[in-house]
């Protein structure tokens, strides 16, 4: 809007001014003499290369082929201003009685060259050539009259207009195949416009009123409403607004199509997934200033049936700055996964994790701050209960904060990290309390074998551009405290009576662990549960990239054994989604040799002491302890040799 109000203004401006000049005098002389006038009330060249007519009653009209107008100095080469025709009526009989009173500009083909310079101020804005002597006077009467109280024009016809516009330090944008009708009945009066943009995917038309409009080529501020239509889409604004871009009112708009809005607006490739913009409806309290803040209260927003409220502050630029407050109800953005690829849920189990690349470009878009507060959120990969969070991102580095977070029927707080500066990481610090981990792991890991309310925190950094390699890169350490659960695949107390523990289920009284994460391998090294009976010690690998596992349980049956305890080594190995249970036998084969191995020492070591008639004790080294009984052996018969006996 900002752009159109300057190329409207500049057209009717050096238009009216450039032609006004041209009914002054006739003759083949007269673009001479114009532009020579011209250059000194604006202080621009005019120059016309072809030739000039004339028509004299009722209407006073000049005809110039092949029209420009100069730059300004600090501007590029090229003219401001070039057309192919220019025509001007003049009302005749107004001009017999001294007032000039334009019924009608119409210009063909014209182009505008627009500008500004490191200051702001743009290569439309005139100012006339005049001496030091007349400076004081100028200044004076420039005061009491501006640019607009100057101008009267009745009706301003464009066709096939084009515009560039270079604002200071910014890529040039171009607008070609413009009409625009303009009827300024009164002078001090409304000027209603209408502008047409020829676009390929529809005609887009605004059509709007400005009053008090010679105030507002004077760089007031004046009352202005505008209506945007294309196709079936429309905005409108209502308020008030200056000729360098200050805009405060209320806008309202209604797009079914905002992706062919965006393609009008020069934003091509822009595809939003549904609930995400599809389709808009909004409306705002608005304020804009022509440094490029906009500021929107009370916002409503509504992307295709995810209803926002709240307010935003924008800073546009070559990455726009923005800080938002929202509040919403029930959102639901499960068409982002599906669509955007920078979140893919977890893979079925035993499927492997996904290793298409994950696009994190729009962290690159903008910098800013976001706070959300919401009754629900469905992700597409995790649902949320009521839950407030914040947003923040610099420089391709966003943060996840959750204050706290209601998912998998519990609460978390912390953050989570995407970094996309010198490669795609994520990472975070998590405390969590109330998490059913049948869903958490079911929908994070596709494992569901898990049951129970789980409490405790974790550290983890991932890093890659797929999921796989996030997932096979994961670090980190953490705990877990389960309170009454149970795991299904195996049962503990049938492997305890008969042996067989595929099938079924364990249901326990608690459990607690401890984990390191490196290279995507979960290590943890005491585990332990508690169910009524049992008692199962565990420790080993749990593969969360290879999504494998091999782990070794010891449940032991605490009153077998007179008391003294039966334990059954259990090794799980396999991916997940199969996972094979059998008896660790060789550790039971070791148990069984290490107590052979004792009890025939015990009965070698009596043996000996009855046939040496020494004591041997069991920590006595049985070499010692045969060549000790034997040299006493030795002793006593020698003794009995020398006695006689």
């Amino acid at each position: 809007m900002r752009l159109l109000f300057r190329v409207f203004v500049a057209l009717v401006i050096t238009v009216v001014v450039v032609i006004g000049g041209l009914l002054l005098l006739p003759g083949d002389k007269l673009a001479e003499l114009v532009s020579d006038q011209l250059e000194a009330q604006t202080g621009r060249k005019l120059a016309v290369s072809g030739e000039v007519g004339l028509s004299v009653w009722p209407v006073l009209g000049v005809k110039a082929h092949g029209v420009s107008l100069s730059n300004a100095d600090w501007a590029a080469d090229q003219p401001m201003l070039t057309a192919e025709s220019l025509s001007i009526g003049i009302s005749a009989p107004d001009l017999l009685n001294g007032d000039v009173r334009i019924k009608s500009i119409t210009a063909k083909a014209p182009h505008l060259n627009l500008s500004t310079d490191a200051s702001g101020q743009g290569n439309w804005v005139l100012t006339p050539a005049i001496d030091a002597a007349q400076s004081l006077g100028a200044e004076a009467e420039g005061a009491a009259e501006g640019v607009g109280a100057a101008l009267s024009v009745e009706a301003l016809v464009l066709s096939g207009a084009s515009v560039s516009y270079a604002a200071h330090g910014e890529a040039l944008v171009e607008l070609r195949n413009i009409d625009l009708q303009l009827k300024w009945p009164e002078p001090n009066g409304t000027v209603d416009f209408l502008v047409t943009l020829h676009q390929s995917e529809a005609p887009v038309q605004i059509k709007g009123e400005i009053g008090t409009f010679a105030a507002f080529l004077d760089g007031q501020v004046a009352s202005v409403g505008a209506t945007v239509t294309m196709a079936k889409d429309v905005a409108r604004f209502d308020g008030r607004g200056g000729i360098n871009g200050e805009a405060s009112g209320r806008l309202t708009v209604k797009s079914e199509n905002i992706a062919a809005a965006l393609r009008a607006a020069g934003l091509a490739g822009i595809s939003l997934p549904r609930g995400l913009g599809q389709r808009i409806t909004a409306g705002s309290d608005l304020t804009y200033t022509p440094d490029g803040r906009l500021t929107l209260r009370d916002l409503t927003l509504d992307l295709g049936g995810n209803l926002l409220t709240g307010a935003v502050d924008l800073t546009l630029g070559a990455v726009p700055h923005f800080t938002a407050k929202l509040e919403a109800q029930d959102l639901d953005f499960s068409a982002l996964t599906a669509t955007s690829g920078a979140y893919a849920a977890a893979s079925p189990a035993g499927s492997g994790w996904s290793q298409d690349r994950i696009d994190a470009s729009g962290l690159t878009l903008a910098n800013g701050s976001l706070e959300l507060s919401v009754a629900s959120l469905d992700t597409g990969g995790v649902k949320l209960g009521a839950s407030k969070l914040t947003l923040s991102i610099d420089n391709a580095r966003a943060v996840l904060s959750f204050l706290p977070l209601s998912v998998f029927g519990g609460t978390v707080q912390g953050q989570l990290v995407a970094n996309n500066r010198n490669g795609l990481s994520v990472g975070g610090k998590l405390t969590y309390a109330g998490i059913r981990l049948e869903q958490a792991l079911g929908q994070l890991a596709g494992y569901d074998r898990l049951h129970g309310e789980a409490l405790g925190e974790v550290q983890f950094l991932g890093i890659g551009n797929t999921q796989d390699a996030i997932m096979r890169s994961l670090s980190g350490k953490g705990w877990l405290e389960i309170g009454k659960g149970f795991l299904t695949g195996f049962d503990l107390e049938g492997l305890m009576r008969s042996g067989g523990g595929n099938g079924g289920s364990t249901v326990f009284d608690g459990l607690t662990a401890s984990y390191t994460l490196k290279d995507g391998n979960l290590d943890n090294q005491d585990l332990l549960i508690s169910l009524k009976a049992v008692r199962a010690d565990g420790k080993g690998r749990i593969g969360l990239g290879a999504q494998d596992l091999d782990y070794l349980f010891t449940p032991t049956a605490t009153a077998a054994n007179g008391g003294q305890g039966l334990s059954i080594p259990l090794r799980i190995t396999g991916p997940w989604s199969d996972p094979k249970i059998r008896p660790d036998l060789s550790m039971v084969l070791e148990a069984e040799i290490d107590g052979i191995e004792d009890q025939a020492t015990e009965q070698l070591l009596q043996k000996l002491s009855e046939e040496l008639e020494v004591e041997m004790a069991p920590e006595q080294d049985l070499g010692e302890a045969i060549q000790d009984g034997l040299e006493q052996r030795a002793k006593d018969s020698l003794l009995r040799l020398l006695q006689g006996n």
